[in-house]
């Protein structure tokens, strides 16, 4: 158990998602969007010291945290004062992938593997993806990057086998959508390929992950026609061979991250 926490770097975005409420609105809460300064950071970090509860941190809620001007070196902030996770237990990293250098994914990997803090402290980087080809990425993520986003996860996945590392897992998401869902069968071939060329195990889930593997996410879509988007993804995970599929039940099964 724990206290799951999303300190939002920033509620920017590169991308505007057809599914996302962020995309959908000029305010995201209501104030005009920005960057969290690192006043702000350093200060909603120390008081996480001494927290009842585990903590289980994510720099992300609505925005792309990877846009943040700084987030390199907020990251690495975060990282260097959790010594002993006297701050925070769990972290997960939250990103479309879209900026992702192979010195930001070194870094990430390298905080991943820092001897102060316990080894599954960096459990999951969650990569929002969503598409296969060019052009449903583009309709679906309202943006042509469908490239850089497969180089950028391709070069974090060899670069962590490069290094021997298992962790951080990875997550890469397919939210299911009229869209999209005629492509789910090529993502995952493609992903699976990749993975399991690299001698990486790969679940396959419906759900929410809660396993600490690498793991292709196929999620339903939230909607105002709830029904149908389940039938779509129960279908979808039917084509695909996965057990399980949208229940109308909105709630993370127990274990999930």
């Amino acid at each position: 158990m724990g206290v799951n926490l999303n300190l939002e770097l920033t509620d920017r975005c590169n991308i505007r998602c057809r599914m996302c409420s962020q995309s959908l609105r000029d305010e995201a809460h209501g104030a005009p969007m920005r960057h969290m300064d690192f006043a702000t950071w350093r200060a909603a970090l120390q008081g996480l010291a001494g927290m009842a509860e585990p903590v289980h941190l994510c720099p992300h809620w609505l925005g792309e945290p990877t846009i943040h001007p700084r987030f390199d070196q907020l990251i690495e902030y975060a990282f260097a004062q959790n010594a002993g996770n006297r701050l925070f237990r769990e972290f997960k990293l939250h990103t479309n992938g879209v900026v992702l250098p192979e010195p930001r994914a070194r870094l990430l990997l390298r905080l991943a593997h820092r001897a102060d803090q316990a080894p599954n402290t960096f459990r999951f980087v969650h990569f929002s993806i969503d598409a296969h080809s060019r052009h449903a990425y583009a309709y679906v993520k309202g943006a042509d990057q469908r490239d850089r986003v497969y180089a950028n996860v391709t070069r974090f996945l060899q670069v962590r086998h490069e290094l021997g590392l298992q962790r951080p897992f990875v997550t890469l998401a397919f939210v299911v959508q009229p869209g999209n869902a005629h492509e789910a069968r090529a993502f995952r071939d493609h992903w699976l390929r990749v993975l399991r060329g690299l001698g990486r195990e790969v679940a396959q889930t419906p759900d929410w992950p809660d396993r600490e593997v690498d793991t292709l996410y196929f999620r339903p879509l939230n909607t105002g026609d709830q029904a149908a988007s389940d039938a779509l993804h129960a279908q979808v995970c039917r084509e695909l061979g996965i057990a399980g599929g949208a229940s109308g039940d909105r709630l993370r099964r127990p274990g999930s991250f």
